[in-house]
């Protein structure tokens, strides 16, 4: 085994004190986007103990009228990936009719979406524990042109 040169250590000590200042910076300013050298923020706040706990679901409804539910076996896209996209939804609603795409891809013989609409359910949290009541608030809505 050959001994380390002095430039050799050198530089491995810079990266290692290069990736610590990164991993520091990103601690101290980063956001969730900037992982695994910022904060992955999820996990490490809370809500209050009196404060609605919110839950995103994507649904649609077809040209008879039924409602339904466009989770990821229904359209292939994973529910994070439209919370994470949820301001862009609703700065540019049209962009839901990819989700009415990928539905009517995995389901050709499904009556065609009308409306695709992106709704939080709030359940009721009362000294931290669920109260059993809910409400439901659509917060992006896109109707097909017809």
């Amino acid at each position: 085994m050959e001994t380390l040169t002095t430039r050799g250590r050198a530089a491995r000590l810079g990266v290692t004190a290069l990736g610590f200042a990164v991993l520091l910076a990103g601690t101290l300013w980063g956001t969730d986007d900037d992982f695994p050298f910022g904060p992955f923020r999820m996990y490490s706040t809370s809500n209050p103990p009196n404060a609605p706990a919110p839950d995103t679901r994507v649904e649609g409804v077809d040209a008879t009228g039924a409602v339904v539910g466009l989770g990821q076996e229904a359209t292939g896209i994973r529910r994070a990936e439209i919370e994470g996209q949820q301001d862009r939804y609703a700065g540019d609603p049209a962009l839901l009719a990819e989700v009415a795409d990928a539905y009517a891809e995995r389901h050709p013989d499904a009556p065609d979406l009308v409306e695709v609409r992106i709704v939080i359910r709030w359940y009721g949290i009362r000294e931290g524990r669920p109260t059993g009541r809910y409400t439901d608030e659509t917060v992006v809505r896109w109707q097909a042109e017809r």
